[in-house]
């Protein structure tokens, strides 16, 4: 009976987790209910599926306007296959990874209805740092702050595990500072 109590609470929490996630079409999912509210933009990892490196676009703020959260690079994670996955250096990307530019010059082409539908459009996100500017660009930044009305927009590598359409994955933040800050989306790849 105990196992039996354990398999429907486990079913109960991932289905809790997943209606978390609110699929905004065009590849963007956003995730607005703990601290962190998130969307990541996943339309350049559709459509670069065999890339080495993988590019995501994440929007990050904090729900409560009142309270500061910065987010360092190395408490962002992407879990895929039971995996977690952290960010590359920028030193690695640039020596393996040729496609920066490529992918920016790219992504801007993109649709980005599914973001302006989201929470998203009633915050301002700085253009002063990113994790993964690209040369020339903003600043490379170790950490990303968020307060107020006040978000953080970030590109977000990771090493291609060895993606197919339809796989599922979660990429992770955190507060540097209080782990019981965090936000998560779920994302599928399409």
């Amino acid at each position: 009976m105990k196992i039996l109590k354990s398999l429907v609470l486990v079913l109960a929490l991932s289905v809790a987790a997943y209606a978390q996630t609110e699929d905004l079409g065009m590849g963007a999912f956003a995730n607005e209910q703990g601290p962190i509210l998130i969307v990541v933009d996943a339309a350049m990892a559709d459509l670069m599926i065999d890339s080495p490196y993988v590019m995501f676009v994440a929007y990050l703020a904090a729900k409560d306007h009142n309270q500061s959260i910065v987010v360092d690079r190395s408490d962002v994670v992407m879990v895929y296959n039971g995996r977690e996955y952290r960010l590359p250096s920028v030193k690695e990307l640039r020596e393996n990874y040729r496609g920066g530019i490529h992918d920016l010059d790219f992504y801007r082409h993109l649709g980005k209805e599914g973001i302006v539908a989201s929470w998203a459009r009633f915050y301002n996100f700085t253009l002063g740092g990113d994790f993964f500017p690209t040369l020339g660009g903003p600043l490379s930044v170790d950490r990303g702050s968020m307060s107020g009305v006040i978000g953080f927009r970030t590109k977000l590598y990771f090493k291609n595990p060895g993606f197919k359409k339809g796989d599922k994955l979660t990429i992770k933040v955190r507060d540097q500072k209080n782990p019981q800050l965090t936000g998560e989306v779920e994302v599928t790849i399409e």
